[in-house]
């Protein structure tokens, strides 16, 4: 799909009115908004795996990722006829559901999509993530971090996934079996914050006042919970580099990567070459360390 002039797209039997596809919305990374709607044409099989049956928030940048931006949680109005809402706690959500519903934001500058942990219409989280926060800008022992986290879910025999936050952070994104509530899954992840604190002090905090960390990766286990969002596998990011969030290999992981290698002139590739890794990862059982924590 290539966007050059302003116009209407066929996308799913649906006309889409395409605004301003010369505009630069990554300058540094030469990505024009038709650039941008292409890439998510080709990253929508993946993306929409995350996103769909889910409150989505996204965050719009109409003039560029360096731009004054905003979170839209309500739909932007008006609503085309094709676009699912998904009604939570008076706001009506997008359920992003179609790869037509994808370009229609995408249309209007949205380079980020953050989906609810929870499905529509459910309470129980449809997956488990553990976020890891660097409180530096700059953080070279992010990945250690990771591969660290990793290492102790495996020693639980619970296998994970690393993927990139697309910003700075590293997230560890593990498949459930369904059934396990919020709670549960607060449970271990507090376990396992506060084991690799006691482990590593001088790497990990689970201090909430990032004035309080020094220069120490925040395990945050916290931000897992109904109503709260995080960056969707595979959801682009505002940041000069047109960053991606990204699955990763464990033996990547091991190689210390920048998290600026994966973004959206490499992921294509990438994807065409492993697939989705997430998809890999059988749906975990977590019965067995409930047990031995209750």
């Amino acid at each position: 799909m290539a966007v050059t002039t302003k116009g209407t797209l066929l996308v799913e039997g649906h006309e889409l009115t395409i605004t301003n596809p010369n505009k630069l919305l990554w300058p540094e990374a030469g990505i024009t908004k038709g650039d941008y709607l292409s890439k998510l044409s080709e990253l929508s099989p993946y993306l929409l795996r995350y996103c769909r049956n889910r409150h989505l928030t996204t965050i719009r940048f109409p003039n560029g990722y360096d731009q004054k931006s905003f979170y839209q949680k309500n739909a932007p109005d008006p609503v085309p006829n094709f676009v699912k809402l998904a009604p939570l706690d008076g706001i009506q959500y997008v359920n992003l559901d179609s790869l037509s519903t994808l370009l229609w934001l995408g249309n209007l500058a949205c380079l980020e999509f953050h989906p609810s942990f929870h499905h529509i219409g459910d309470t129980l989280p449809a997956e488990w993530v553990i976020d890891i926060d660097p409180t530096l800008e700059e953080e070279p022992r992010i990945m250690e971090a990771a591969h660290i986290i990793g290492e102790v879910l495996d020693s639980l025999r619970i296998q994970s996934i690393a993927k990139t936050s697309g910003a700075t952070g590293v997230q560890i994104y593990i498949p459930i079996q369904p059934g396990y509530t919020f709670e549960q899954l607060r449970k271990i992840g507090y376990f396992i914050a506060s084991y690799v604190v006691k482990i590593y002090p001088n790497l990990f905090t689970i201090e909430r006042f990032k004035k309080n960390r020094g220069d120490k990766i925040y395990i945050d286990y916290l931000q897992h919970w109904y109503g709260k969002t995080l960056s969707a596998p595979y959801t682009p990011r505002a940041k000069k580099d047109a960053s991606v969030s990204t699955p990763l290999l464990w033996k990547e992981v091991e190689l210390r990567p920048s998290p600026r290698e994966f973004n959206l002139h490499t992921v294509l590739d990438r994807l065409k070459k492993y697939g989705d890794l997430i998809e890999g990862v059988p749906l975990q059982n977590l019965d067995a360390i409930l047990a031995r924590l209750s």
